[in-house]
């Protein structure tokens, strides 16, 4: 019997963009699934009640769920670690496997991955959210090597509103910041509706457009064993290997 790969991904509560646009990105592939567990997420803030939702005991509990399933990944679906810290992330990854026996990811540490992997040190980013988040977000990742070049944000703290803004309102943000030339923009947040426009704005623009729900399922096609370049039409990530 052939195996089947099966992409676990922990998803924010109030997240309605990633479910649909993860299947999207393995459709064409028969031997490839995505699921789902969800644990609390309503807001994206630098409140001590919002960054109360990203303790790991709610996380650690769905990741149980999804290694019921065994699931061959365990990937956190949501860029929390670019506010709360890289080495939180890399914790969970760490509390995820020590539980379940199952590698683990997140979406800030796949970004982190592709930029490696595409040879990108200056980037552009492109969000749904509020001032400090997005400083943060800018001050972790130079932290880790990577210059934030250029940026737009719309000034929301959501976590539910960020999926009604348009693919129109997403494109100008990657244009503008395009003008500046990054190496690579990023579309970071796994509610906002990036993953259909990122590689037809990439084709267009020259420059690597990295959305977060596809560089999440690069990664974890990646840490699974599952062969990512058979994914065509999301992207030029998915042709690059680390």
């Amino acid at each position: 019997m052939s195996h089947r790969w099966k992409l676990g991904l922990l998803t924010p509560s109030s997240n309605t963009i990633m479910e649909p646009q993860a299947a999207n990105v393995v459709a064409d592939l028969s031997d490839v699934s995505v699921h789902f567990a969800r644990f609390g997420v309503t807001e994206i803030s630098l409140s001590e009640s919002a960054l109360g939702q990203f303790q790991f005991a709610p996380q650690l509990q769905a990741a149980e769920l999804l290694a019921d399933a065994k699931s061959d990944v365990i990937a956190w679906g949501g860029t929390s670690g670019g506010w709360v810290g890289i080495d939180n992330d890399h914790e969970l990854c760490r509390l995820i496997t020590e539980r379940t026996g199952t590698p683990a990811t997140t979406s800030t540490l796949a970004l982190l991955e592709a930029f490696k992997a595409l040879g990108v040190s200056k980037y552009a980013l492109v969000t749904p959210y509020l001032s400090d988040v997005q400083s943060a977000i800018e001050t972790n990742f130079a932290a880790q090597g990577f210059q934030c070049v250029s940026e737009r944000h719309l000034e929301d703290k959501g976590n539910y509103s960020f999926s009604e803004y348009d693919e129109a309102t997403i494109e100008r943000m990657v244009r503008e910041v395009a003008q500046d030339k990054p190496e690579a923009i990023a579309i970071y947040c796994t509610n906002f509706n990036g993953t259909r426009i990122a590689p037809l704005l990439e084709e267009e623009l020259g420059i690597p457009v990295l959305d977060s729900v596809s560089f999440t399922i690069w990664h974890a096609m990646l840490l699974a064993g599952c062969d990512a370049s058979r994914v065509r039409g999301w992207g030029c990530l998915f042709q690059e290997t680390l």
